[in-house]
């Protein structure tokens, strides 16, 4: 039988790492806190992003497109009021995403490191 694992953390690359915390940290209302030496938010359930700073950190292109730093991967979150929160992300630093597929259930915006995330209707 095998062990089931845990996610335990989830390592951000980024430009800024001070910044990307300080934005998740005040959009998620997470405790903004320091874990492995790296800056981190972490939620009331224990879910934690660390964020790190890599020299000559290319930002993702979304939609992907050949050729260039594709996306990988993007976090989706569920919020009461998708409208709401997008221009509190707005006002945090975020950008909304040109192309929008989501009509009323989902906004794509980028945080400010140009990673794509989704506000995503309960």
């Amino acid at each position: 039988m095998r062990q089931e694992a845990l996610l335990g953390n989830v390592m951000v690359d980024c430009d800024d790492e001070r910044k990307l915390q300080k934005f998740y940290g005040e959009l998620l209302g997470w405790e903004m806190c320091e874990l492995f030496g790296r800056p981190a938010v972490r939620s009331a359930t224990g879910i934690v992003f660390l964020f790190m700073e890599e020299p000559g950190y290319i930002p993702p292109i979304w939609p992907e497109a050949n050729e260039k730093q594709q996306k990988q991967m993007h976090f989706d979150f569920q919020v009461d009021d998708v409208l709401e929160m997008a221009e509190a992300a707005k006002e945090l630093g975020a950008v909304m995403a040109e192309d929008q597929y989501g009509g009323d259930d989902f906004i794509t915006m980028f945080d400010p490191s140009g990673h794509p995330f989704c506000l995503c209707r309960k």
